[in-house]
């Protein structure tokens, strides 16, 4: 089973960078909201609590019960991670004189606290919050501080339990990727097997598998995502996919014909479809960015949908769903960020199972 670092989402806007500074180390990772931990998953080897956009005293605050994890796997909080477990149990937490955005220094920290190894006398790091920790539970230590605040990290007595009140992942906090390097792989233990290139085999594998001699329509975009998916798919099931690329007139020029022609030469069963005059007509006039968007999607479904009912014996839709698309459309805030048309389930009529074979990476991975 591939050991895995879980990322509770609290609601920061730099949670999925948390997770790809983890990835970066070759560590796989799965970010979840907050009140989501897979208590029966035996490969999570150690959790991060992400910022939040609340004060931890706020009414609508995200609170979650760690109980269970805490002194079994190891914990970092990072900002609002930090002062949640603080505040938590029993310590303080107020709104800071002023709030502190920007650089600061760490001005003294325990060289010898595991957290804190290889890090540089004044090391940089990046602070951006409008409450601090003002007094600690017992049985937390103070492992790091700035002349502006105290507790800019702490440990629990007898716990891999940390919290720093900074933000590692940034590039702005100059040694951040060695403190969470410190905690995933010194602390965790990671194997640091993971990377995007053993994802190939492994899924291709997990594919094979998992479609055995179905037959799968893919809706092709001309875009990164979907191209990748489906040559993924081409490897493990050959001729069974089919893959549908339309043109819905907002691709550059020529780019229909030329993308199409390179999808045949990768070798993949490619049908193309020109609906541009349908997607100018349902556009004209349209300004909106959201409503753009759905009426791309719609549009999209609807050519795609109709040209999927020629394929008479296919069981699976696949789609080229990475995981920014997932986190996205819907924070766990109840907000939506981006809305994208391949995320939110398959229109019922279809009746088509549906694989995602990109669904657990980032764009660039």
């Amino acid at each position: 089973m591939q050991e895995k670092i879980i990322i509770l989402d609290f609601g920061s806007q730099t949670t999925q960078l948390i997770g790809r500074r983890v990835r970066e180390l070759n560590t796989y990772c799965e970010i979840v909201p907050y009140n989501k931990f897979p208590k029966d998953d035996d490969s999570v080897i150690g959790v991060i609590l992400s910022g939040s956009p609340f004060s931890v005293y706020d009414e609508k605050a995200f609170r979650t019960s760690l109980e269970g994890i805490r002194g079994r796997i190891p914990v970092l909080g990072i900002c609002y991670g930090a002062q949640f477990m603080a505040y938590s149990n029993g310590g303080t937490v107020e709104p800071a004189p002023s709030r502190e955005y920007g650089r600061a220094h760490l001005e003294k920290f325990d060289s010898g606290n595991p957290l804190m190894h290889g890090l540089d006398q004044r090391t940089q790091v990046w602070m951006s919050h409008g409450d601090t920790i003002t007094s600690l539970p017992e049985g937390f230590n103070i492992i790091a501080s700035t002349d502006k605040v105290a507790v800019a990290a702490y440990q629990v007595d007898g716990e891999k339990t940390w919290g720093v009140q900074f933000h590692p992942e940034v590039y702005h906090s100059t040694q951040g990727t060695q403190l969470l390097r410190n905690f995933v792989v010194d602390i965790c233990g990671s194997r640091q097997d993971w990377s995007a290139a053993s994802f190939i085999e492994s899924t291709v594998a997990a594919l094979k598998e998992q479609l055995g001699n179905d037959r799968v329509i893919l809706g092709l975009s001309g875009g990164v995502d979907s191209s990748v998916a489906a040559v993924l798919l081409n490897r493990a099931i050959g001729k069974n996919l089919t893959c549908i690329f339309v043109d819905h007139g907002m691709l550059r020029k020529n780019e229909f014909r030329d993308v199409l022609r390179d999808y045949e030469g990768l070798g993949l069963n490619v049908i193309g479809v020109d609906a541009s005059q349908k997607f100018f007509s349902e556009l004209a006039g349209v300004t909106d960015p959201e409503r753009k968007r759905k009426i791309i999607g719609k549009g999209f479904i609807d050519v795609f949908d109709e040209e999927a009912h020629k394929i008479t014996d296919a069981k699976w839709l696949a789609q080229g769903t990475i995981y920014p698309d997932c986190i996205e459309s819907l924070s766990i805030t109840g907000t939506t960020i981006k809305s994208h048309h391949n995320v939110g389930g398959l229109p019922e009529k279809m009746n088509l199972k549906l694989c995602e074979p990109l669904r657990l990476l980032f764009k660039d991975e």
